[in-house]
């Protein structure tokens, strides 16, 4: 139960969380919008079809669109095996999970460097074969996959926990084969939750710096996406354009904020509901 704040330094500690959120959030966020129209309208059309930033768009939207898909997957099949198996490892296998969160995005990108770059046997093994892994589209892709592939998976592992697997178990026993138990037993169940990790998986997709900035090489018109633009053109002393790039990723954070929003209003409300007990014929008089 939430109860009104009655007492003075209730309200003073209310009032210190809203004026942390305006400085170190709110603004900041105005701060661009207003930077990116400081010179009109005219000059956010000018850096909006600029050549740099069309190529940086394309090229975001290229990585979100390879590296949520793969996730999805990645995710749903990790969360299958963590739920629905008892096997050696199981733990270790959840923890490692974590891995992505626990080390350093440049270190990611370091290490991604060290082993398919060039100089290394594998990169060198691709590079025989006309595929360049490093400073391309599938080295850039490498990295964000590594970066986001946590978000489905532990976004489903506690609700798939949670919700057990009885209902699965009982399809199974009615005749239903493994993937018609999953498409219509286990989906439905899981949908809002699934499609909250692919939103949190788009947003640090098209957010990501640190590691892309590693394997990219910063190659204006071909490894730029919109953060490492935006990177770009403020050393180039293009302020305006650099701010209308962050609008977009701003804009963008936003839409997602609004979705995460949705989604896990639907989750929870979801876990509510499998988490209520149901009625057996023995509880019925």
């Amino acid at each position: 139960m939430h109860e009104r704040p009655r007492h003075w330094h209730q309200w003073l500690l209310i009032l210190a969380a809203f004026a942390a959120v305006a400085i170190l959030l709110v603004m900041p966020l105005a701060l661009i919008f207003t930077e990116a129209f400081s010179q009109g309208w005219a000059m956010v059309q000018q850096n909006l079809t600029n050549p740099d930033m069309l190529g940086a768009i394309k090229l975001t939207l290229i990585v979100a669109l390879i590296t949520v898909p793969v996730n999805l997957l990645f995710g749903i099949l990790l969360a299958w095996c963590v739920t629905r198996y008892e096997f050696r490892g199981r733990k270790l296998l959840s923890t490692l999970i974590d891995i992505p969160f626990a080390m350093s995005p440049v270190v990611a990108g370091l290490c991604y460097l060290v082993v398919y770059g060039a100089q290394s046997v594998v990169g060198n093994w691709f590079s025989g074969m006309g595929v360049q892994l490093m400073f391309a589209l599938p080295g850039m892709v490498m990295v964000t996959v590594f970066v986001t592939c946590p978000y489905v998976a532990r976004v489903l592992i506690p609700l798939m926990e949670s919700q057990g697997q009885h209902e699965e178990e009982a399809a199974i026993i009615l005749g239903a084969s493994g993937w018609q138990a999953f498409w219509y037993v286990t989906l439905p169940k899981i949908r809002w939750a699934l499609l909250y990790g692919v939103v949190l998986t788009n947003a640090r997709a098209v957010g990501e710096f640190g590691a892309v900035s590693v394997v990219s090489g910063l190659i204006r018109g071909q490894t730029l996406t919109l953060p490492l633009l935006v990177q770009m053109w403020n050393q180039d002393y293009n302020t305006v354009g650099a701010f209308t790039a962050a609008g977009l990723l701003a804009a963008m954070a936003l839409v997602t904020l609004l979705l995460k929003t949705i989604l896990e209003w639907a989750t929870q409300n979801t876990s509510q509901d499998s988490a209520e007990p149901t009625v057996t014929e023995q509880d019925t008089p």
